[in-house]
């Protein structure tokens, strides 16, 4: 007989949430949906966090892109930037 070391079966342990953007509830490139259902928040909350921070200092545009860059796509082990990344390292 097997145990297993945190006392819960293995179908039983709660999954670890993962970070991705979304590709069912996206309008550009899935980071709000992503974020959102990440933290557990109805999407708007972050869209208009995001349209805030745009209008206040235009801070949501450089973070929006990063996201879209260094978050996998719902689906995907891998970024775009790991990809390109990937790619480069495979070149030489």
């Amino acid at each position: 007989m097997t145990t297993s070391t945190t006392g819960l079966e293995p179908e039983t342990q709660p999954r670890a949430r993962q970070l991705t953007r979304s590709v069912h509830d996206r309008m550009l490139a899935g980071v709000a949906a992503g974020l959102a259902d990440f933290l557990g928040i109805d999407v708007m909350i972050v869209r208009v966090i995001l349209v805030v921070l745009t209008f206040v200092g235009g801070a949501a545009v450089p973070i929006y892109l990063a996201c879209w860059l260094l978050i996998p796509e719902e689906g995907t082990d891998q970024s775009i930037a790991g990809a390109f990344v990937q790619s480069i390292q495979a070149r030489s």
